[in-house]
Order: C-alpha cells, then structure tokens, then sequence
C-alpha cells in the first residue's frame, strides 16, 4: 500500500472490548433497508472523500474502484463519471435498485453462477457492477483485484468477530500500488454498542500492518 496517509488527531478509547461480542445477521441489514434505517447513507456523497479525492486518484484514469458493502453510494457515480471502473457488494438488492434509479442508470441483471441465489447489476455503460451477495461469498465470484478501495461505513458494520477475515480480503483484492482510503468513527464504545462499531488505531494497524504486505 502506499504509505501516503492523513491522520487525525481523534481519542482513543480504552475499553475496546465490550463490543466485541456484538452481531448483526445479513437479514437485520436487509430489514434496515425496508424500515429506511439507513442514516449511514450520504445524499451528497462524504465530504472526506470530496476533500482527498485528487489525493486518492493521483491524477490516474481508468482504474479500478472496489466499494465494500457499498450500499447505493453516490460517489459510485463520481467515479464512474471520471472512467474508472467501479465494482460494489452490497448484500440489500433494494440499496442497489435504489442506486441505479436515484442516478438514473439503465441496467441490466444476471445471477452469479459461483454463489447460490447471488445476482450481479450492471449499468449498461458497462462501468458499474454490484453484486447482491454476502461480502464473504464474493471471491467465489472471481471479481479480480483493484487499484483503489473506498472503504467508508464497511469496516466499522462488520461484525467485531470477522474483522480479521475482512481486512484479508480486502487485501487480496489489491493491486501492487494500491490505495485504501478508510473512515472510521472516534466514541466511547461503553455508550453506545453498535454498528457502526468503534475500531481504535491500533487495531487497525494489527489488522492491515501484515509481514507479507507492504503498507
């Protein structure tokens, strides 16, 4: 990874355990979905990433964007508009129809062979694709690796348990040279339990700081 980074002056918490046991199953994201609790949906898209995004492109064209549980992110579309290649997952097929509708995109759908009862929705400029399916089932699929990851809003919805299986196959997915751009939230995990969850610094570090990657 490059070592390029902004760090923020954020508090730490100590007590970083009493989250870990919490979980969320697929079927409670989906109804978050239907019930329209989904405040972690940005109309106009994440300031942070308006603010760094010539930073994280690096004046780059034709790359490729991976959006982890992407939901129906706007800045799918910002990139899309700037010829790059975009690809999400997102386990809501209502987030996803919703995406397309809301940036009025034509597209197409078809099952994923590879994962039983999976579909993936392509926009008919052939430069967005979002898979339906569970984010641990994906490389079944074969989706190939990626120069960039806007992670903003997956990492802290995982489950504390499957943090570590995350941050891997967020890895495996990277091309030598890549980018990862992460937010995460700085609070007091003692008043609040969760998602989003609280993931200090150093985990993270523990997580994506492997012998076997250069980060």
């Amino acid at each position: 990874m490059d070592k390029t980074g902004i760090l923020l002056d954020v508090k730490e918490y100590p007590d970083t355990d009493v989250q870990k046991n919490q979980v969320l199953t697929l079927e409670e994201w989906q109804e978050k979905w239907v019930d329209r609790q989904i405040g972690f949906h940005k109309e106009q898209g994440h300031e942070l990433l308006k603010k760094h995004l010539d930073t994280f492109l690096k004046g780059k064209s034709g790359l490729r964007v991976f959006f982890p549980l992407c939901g129906k992110a706007v800045e799918m579309k910002w990139f899309a508009d700037r010829g790059h290649s975009v690809v999400g997952v997102e386990i809501s097929e209502l987030g996803i129809r919703e995406f397309f509708t809301e940036q009025n995109l034509s597209y197409s759908e078809e099952p994923i062979m590879e994962i039983s009862g999976a579909k993936v929705f392509k926009s008919s400029s052939g430069n967005i694709s979002l898979y339906c399916c569970n984010l641990f089932d994906l490389s079944r699929a074969n989706i190939g690796k990626f120069d960039r990851i806007w992670d903003r809003g997956a990492l802290v919805a995982i489950n504390p348990c499957d943090r570590q299986r995350y941050a891997d196959i967020m890895l495996s997915l990277t091309r030598k040279g890549f980018q990862y751009f992460l937010c995460v939230l700085s609070y007091d995990p003692t008043k609040h339990s969760g998602p989003p969850f609280y993931v200090p610094d150093a985990e993270i570090k523990r997580l994506f700081d492997r012998k076997h990657h250069e980060l």
